[in-house]
């Protein structure tokens, strides 16, 4: 198997190792004296609604409503799957979210609310409070996305402009509550998962604020109003531990990313290559998280430490990036070409790094794979990778050379895989 095949192959394996198909039913409750009403929103969400389907049986009460992205649905028989807008919200996403607060509200103290939530649960169960409108919280969300701010900062946002997700769902539910998790963000709390819908929620309005001025976000006088209301206590915070409504309410995650880095090692391991996993949480800007791992594969390619090769560095995580320029292409892409600028053509060291969800920011490729030549072909072909890399162009480095990885939806999301082959 060639290196380029072998980075592929590991990707596949990756996400395999989160397939709700394959592990949600080991995961699933025992059925209530009353009716299952599963609702849920994230990449995930039509999978894991298959899942459920699939391993409930046919004699017993199921219905619900489960919100993903576009063109991720699948077809089911009992639980409605709605598409809509990510990683900005739309007004399919309002509706549907208005349509589960009304389920969680009728459900019974006799039924079941399974809940099953996944990385962009965030965007797609978009109910803003009545303070604010549809177009505020859209604004919002682009600004939050645009200056690289990290995902529990955004959530700690969007939380507080929510009337479902931090804990509130749960909250106006008088029914046992369970909530399934597919988790795409690092250490893996429920919180911060589609801005945690059903878990205590330890941010306050002022630290939303916080995040608003930190990161220079420049939202609507609306929101900044509803925040700062939040912060004299004029609002009511979201719940938080301890709170009585979560006795009855259980976050259980049942696919992470460290799963999902352990099936590619063993993939790796039945190809007579030795992996090292470098951590499941690794963030911080994609061009100096390039400079990081570039520095290491130098060193085991110039003293075999302190790894001997051959050697495939993987670590997952999400990486960041600040938006400059005005091209293309997700963070995915945005860590290879850095990488491949700072390794400068070192023979023998592949890289890719792909998100699991099999889109790579807004893009329709999951990320891309760099070979050892790829600046130099780049160059050969008229491009200059530096231009590139500061106009936020990855995708196109990529493309002119062939080397985007396309999935198309995967219909899970542990977040990013990454891994540099050094051979």
């Amino acid at each position: 198997m060639n290196p380029r095949e072998l980075l592929i192959d590991s990707f596949k394996a990756a996400v395999e190792g989160a397939n709700p198909m394959r592990i949600l039913s080991t995961h699933l409750p025992a059925i209530p004296r009353g009716r299952t009403i599963v609702v849920g929103a994230g990449k995930a969400a039509a999978s894991m609604a298959v899942a459920v389907e699939q391993h409930w049986p046919k004699d017993a009460a199921l219905e619900g409503l489960v919100i993903t992205r576009y063109q991720h649905g699948l077809p089911t028989e009992r639980i409605k799957v709605v598409e809509a807008g990510h990683p900005v919200p739309d007004e399919s996403g309002e509706r549907a979210a208005r349509q589960i607060m009304q389920l969680a509200r009728d459900a019974g103290r006799d039924d079941l609310l399974l809940v099953l939530v996944s990385g962009g649960g965030s965007s797609l169960l978009a109910l803003p409070v009545d303070s604010i409108t549809s177009d505020d919280l859209k604004a919002t969300t682009r600004e939050l996305l645009r200056c690289g701010a990290p995902i529990q900062d955004m959530n700690t946002v969007r939380k507080h402009l929510s009337a479902i997700q931090g804990g509130r769902l749960a909250a106006i539910c008088q029914a046992k509550v369970i909530a399934l998790i597919v988790s795409d963000v690092t250490g893996d709390d429920p919180t911060h998962i589609a801005s945690g819908p059903c878990a205590p929620d330890p941010t306050t309005f002022g630290d939303a604020l916080d995040v608003i001025q930190r990161w220079r976000v420049k939202a609507p006088q609306r929101v900044l109003d509803v925040l700062n209301r939040g912060v004299r206590g004029e609002i009511p915070e979201t719940p938080k531990q301890g709170d009585p409504i979560f006795t009855r309410v259980e976050n259980r995650v049942i696919a992470t990313a460290q799963q999902s880095l352990r099936a590619a090692a063993d993939f790796f391991a039945r190809h007579d290559t030795r992996a090292e996993i470098l951590g499941d949480s690794v963030t911080g800007e994609a061009s100096e998280v390039a400079k990081v791992y570039s520095a290491l594969a130098r060193q085991i390619k110039q003293h075999d430490h302190p790894f001997s090769r051959p050697v495939a560095l993987i670590s997952g995580g999400e990486c960041t990036v600040t938006v400059r320029g005005n091209g293309r292409g997700g963070r995915c892409a945005e860590f290879l070409l850095w990488l491949g600028i700072e390794l400068a053509g070192q023979d023998g060291t592949w890289a890719l790094a792909c998100d699991t969800d099999g889109i790579d920011g807004s893009e329709d490729n999951a990320g891309a794979v760099l070979a050892p030549g790829a600046i130099a072909d780049a160059r050969a072909a008229g491009l200059d990778p530096q231009r590139l890399s500061r106009n936020n162009d990855a995708y196109s480095f990529f493309q002119v050379l062939g080397d985007l990885v396309v999935t198309g939806p995967t219909r899970t999301n542990v977040n990013d895989y990454r891994v540099i082959l050094v051979l």
